[in-house]
């Protein structure tokens, strides 16, 4: 599989979570903050290849495939779809960063892997300084929020939590068809991913396997939303920047920051000029945004070990 070129310098493991072992890039200096960033469907930690390596700078940056994803395990699931859940997700995440010696730590994070974070700091805010997720508003108020407009450009939300195996077989007759299709629609037309991070995308998505665990991904919806309401309004306590795109989904049908402060009891943030692969779009703007917002509410010793 590429990528490797990409994160030179990284170091590459495979790290035990709570019930998936995942696969990580890390890098960054041993007395800097830890930095957990957090990729989105149907992708892996690749998309940080523009990222993390600035990032990796001034923190210690861990770069892990969710379970379910390019080289990580990949659960198998049940009728509650609960080994999906982002609570399942968000506690492989803990543990992993456990076990590399961080109790606390800053997230940023985007699309499926954003959804993991958000539940990640409702279950666990002692272990969250502070966060950055790009391109997504709350998952209930998406959904509760539907409209024609949103259910036409985010088709696969609908289509992925269709019964198994209706959209494994039609998406596994042509993984890279579906891959391209998807997400060259949500970038306008375009592409905006490098030649090696693309190879690793659409070799990774070509496994039976990662495909039934995508779509299990989204099918754990139900089960997410049942965990949103059962908070009974308690908000993330941490900061909070949304970063979404200016032509994207989220500007165009919903208020993304009105959404996040009913979730989130600090939260800044703004659309920038970019689709929904914003992080490979902007990786400069994105690595410099994250990078002083998490200086501004944090320090050293705090996100320390």
């Amino acid at each position: 599989m590429g990528g490797r070129n990409m994160f030179e310098g990284f170091v590459e493991e495979r790290i035990e979570g709570d019930g998936a072992t995942l696969f990580v890039r890390r890098a960054g200096p041993k007395d800097a903050p830890p930095l957990v960033l957090l990729h989105g469907y149907p992708q892996t930690s690749a998309m940080w290849h523009g990222v993390a390596p600035i990032l990796a700078k001034s923190f210690q940056v861990v770069c892990p495939d969710l379970r379910g994803y390019g080289r990580s395990d990949k659960p198998v699931s049940d009728e509650t779809h609960l080994p999906y859940s982002k609570r399942a997700m968000a506690r492989d995440i803990v543990a992993v960063m456990e076990r590399l010696g961080h109790d606390r730590f800053l997230i940023g994070a985007h699309d499926r892997g954003a959804r993991v974070a958000h539940r990640l700091g409702l279950d666990h805010p002692d272990r969250v300084v502070a966060m950055t997720l790009l391109d997504i508003a709350p998952t209930r108020e998406m959904y509760a929020g539907t409209t024609r407009q949103f259910a036409e450009a985010y088709w696969h939300w609908f289509f992925l939590i269709q019964k198994h195996p209706l959209p494994e077989q039609m998406i596994g007759a042509d993984p890279v068809g579906f891959w391209k299709l998807k997400c060259i629609n949500q970038a306008r037309g375009q592409n905006p991913f490098s030649e090696q991070a693309l190879a690793e995308y659409l070799s990774a998505f070509a496994d039976p396997a990662a495909i039934h665990a995508s779509c299990e991904d989204y099918r754990a919806i139900m089960t997410d939303i049942g965990h949103d309401d059962a908070d009974q309004g308690r908000k993330l306590a941490m900061p909070l920047l949304v970063l979404w795109a200016q032509r994207g989904v989220i500007e165009s049908c919903f208020d993304a920051l009105k959404l996040w402060r009913q979730r989130a009891e600090l939260v800044d943030g703004s659309a920038l000029d970019a689709t929904h692969y914003m992080a490979e779009e902007l990786p400069e703007d994105i690595a410099t945004r994250m990078a002083e917002f998490f200086a501004r509410h944090m320090n050293t010793q705090e996100a320390g070990q």
